[in-house]
């Protein structure tokens, strides 16, 4: 540990002061370039659907998928302690299936802490069901192998780095050998979790490479033995740029996943996806640009073709989550509603970032008052009761459950607006259509972060200097005189547009938007049914629609909405097929009496 951290301060000492401030104050995350017009809002929006117009498959990015971790804790020490409850694991199951992809966190740790032979067992079963469920539902486990195992490691410690390369090896060849060669699990393994935190591993660099590479080889040799493919990858950074020193945006390729990606290329070892986090508020956040004035993701692809891997690599946000650099949020426990809106705007603006996918992270928040972990990211709350279960489903699951409501192929049809967006799709008995509204809180911050790697040194500086004094605050609301400073022309443009996004964005908080939805080349007798996640509800919501009537089409249907801040509207279409539009009315009728 100590070894790390001097060489941790070696290192930021060779940095220089500018790069080393943007990293300590969080502005280097978000990189992509925007004018002021981008933010130039009308009120009014309008959506057209032309229904004979041509579709595409909708994007792997859609798909309802969650990482399963939860709770922190559990009372039976047969169940795995970072494992959502089983009840809330049953829940989601039930509402959305398994057949998607289902991160799971396998503690080696843990496991090997369990003296008891029989309870160790029941352990690992427990475990092994899970995946179990998972596999015959025909989903995809990403199983993240963390938690170095007792007497493996070089201390005594879950966070551990290896101390013998072919020992390690040959315990998690083990493994891989019984759950994805002898039981055939559809597992793809993920090596360490946020290798690049201290409160994660205790390692260098080379550390992390070696404890690839060795379940990398046990993976390429059992694929060898069987001819089962095993799909392995890594790293599952804390952020796409960090390396294990900490890192900046402005150097990217001093990054571990750079790092893992030559690693890889030099030692002939396999790199089946590409992980990392991606914590934040700003739905933007995956569309970064760099240094290099390419994406983040177009940049990661360059790297894979340059060492000769497939340039179409998954690319997989394995954590993500609305964030605010703290533990516990209102916008994610008691206005939910504010969580579950940013959900479909950070899926477009990764399908537009051209990522392959990601996995929601968590299935259930996690209290943890012995390790000091309480967190509310969870689609699922609970109270930690003494005995039985109690807590349930935020407003989050209905969104996710609008979003499985979604249809096979999807329509280019969209919303040209900067907090509003649409996702429209073509299903097997008519149309499905989410439409949100969500207004990034720090978004003129974020804006101003975005566009630091467009400045030269001089400018970073004279921009960090602002940001480190409450005169940022006053800026962007309007209430500071920028003529005295001394700063570029293009400095003042951006604290300006600053201010028109902050304008912007207090205006839409204030205001629902109007939508007009116009449907073209659709005919016959439609159900026509309106679901919603607003500020109504944020825990044990329903999801029925708010609104449901029989329409007669021919040719052009239009509807109005009106959406709320914060608010997720979803329309469905059912071609009702031979069915006369009365006995349609009365089914509709009986459901109305029955609620």
């Amino acid at each position: 540990m100590n070894k790390r951290k001097t060489q941790s301060e070696k290192h930021k000492t060779k940095n220089n002061s500018l790069k080393f401030l943007i990293l300590s104050f969080g502005f280097a995350f978000f990189i992509l370039h925007f004018t002021s017009s981008s933010f130039s809002q009308t009120d009014d929006l309008e959506l057209i659907i032309d229904v004979n117009s041509p579709t595409v498959p909708l994007p792997l990015i859609y798909k309802p998928n969650i990482d399963l971790s939860g709770r922190g804790f559990n009372r039976d020490a047969t169940w795995p302690q970072t494992l959502a409850a089983e009840e809330a694991i049953n829940a989601w199951e039930r509402d959305l299936g398994l057949n998607n992809v289902y991160r799971m966190q396998y503690n080696l740790w843990e496991i090997s802490q369990t003296r008891d032979a029989e309870t160790r067992d029941k352990l690992r079963a427990n475990y092994e069901a899970v995946i179990k469920k998972i596999s015959d539902a025909k989903g995809t486990v990403i199983l993240n192998l963390f938690g170095m195992p007792a007497g493996l490691g070089k201390a005594l410690d879950k966070r551990s780095a290896f101390r013998d390369f072919k020992i390690f090896k040959a315990y998690v060849k083990d493994i891989i050998r019984d759950l994805s060669c002898y039981k055939k699990y559809n597992i793809w393994y993920e090596v360490w979790n946020a290798p690049d935190l201290d409160e994660f591993f205790l390692g260098r660099q080379q550390d992390y490479l070696l404890m690839y590479r060795a379940v990398a080889e046990a993976c390429k040799e059992l694929e060898k033995e069987t001819k089962i493919n095993i799909p392995v990858g890594g790293p599952s950074v804390s952020a796409w740029f960090r390396d294990t020193e900490g890192n900046s945006v402005l150097t990217p390729e001093r990054s571990l996943i750079y790092s893992l990606i030559r690693y890889c290329y030099s030692y002939h070892l396999p790199l089946d996806f590409i992980s990392w986090h991606g914590y934040s508020s700003d739905p933007d956040r995956d569309s970064e640009k760099t240094v290099y004035k390419r994406s983040m993701a177009v940049l990661i692809r360059d790297w894979l073709s340059y060492f000769h891997f497939d340039r179409d690599t998954p690319l997989i946000i394995d954590e993500w989550n609305f964030d605010r650099d703290a533990n516990l949020l209102i916008e994610r426990g008691e206005n939910s509603f504010i969580a579950a809106s940013f959900i479909p705007s950070r899926l477009e603006k990764m399908r537009q970032a051209g990522l392959s996918s990601q996995v929601y992270f968590s299935l259930e928040d996690f209290e943890n008052k012995n390790e000091g972990v309480v967190r509310n990211v969870g689609a699922f709350y609970f109270y930690p009761e003494r005995s039985g279960y109690k807590g349930g489903p935020k407003s989050v699951i209905n969104v996710f459950r609008m979003i499985k409501a979604l249809g096979s192929e999807m329509y280019a049809a969209r919303l040209e607006d900067e907090f509003c967006q649409a996702i429209s799709t073509r299903t097997e008995e008519g149309l499905a259509v989410i439409i949100n509204n969500y207004i990034d809180p720090d978004s003129a911050r974020n804006y101003l972060s975005e566009n630091i790697a467009g400045l030269n040194g001089s400018q970073i500086k004279s921009l960090l200097d602002i940001i480190k004094t409450d005169k940022l605050q006053k800026i962007v609301q309007g209430n500071y005189n920028l003529a005295p400073l001394r700063l570029t022309s293009k400095v003042k443009r951006l604290l300006e547009n600053a201010q028109k996004i902050n304008e912007s964005a207090k205006k839409f908080l204030a205001e629902s938007r109007a939508v007009k939805i116009t449907i073209k080349n659709l005919n016959g007798d439609y159900l026509y049914q309106l679901y919603k996640s607003d500020s109504s509800c944020s825990r044990d919501c329903d999801f029925a629609p708010v609104e449901e009537k029989v329409i007669a089409v021919s040719g052009t249907i239009e509807e109005d909405l009106k959406l709320a801040p914060y608010s997720v509207n979803m329309i469905v279409l059912k071609k009702q097929p031979g069915k006369p539009q009365a006995a349609v009315m009365e089914e509709v009728l009986k459901k109305e009496e029955g609620k």
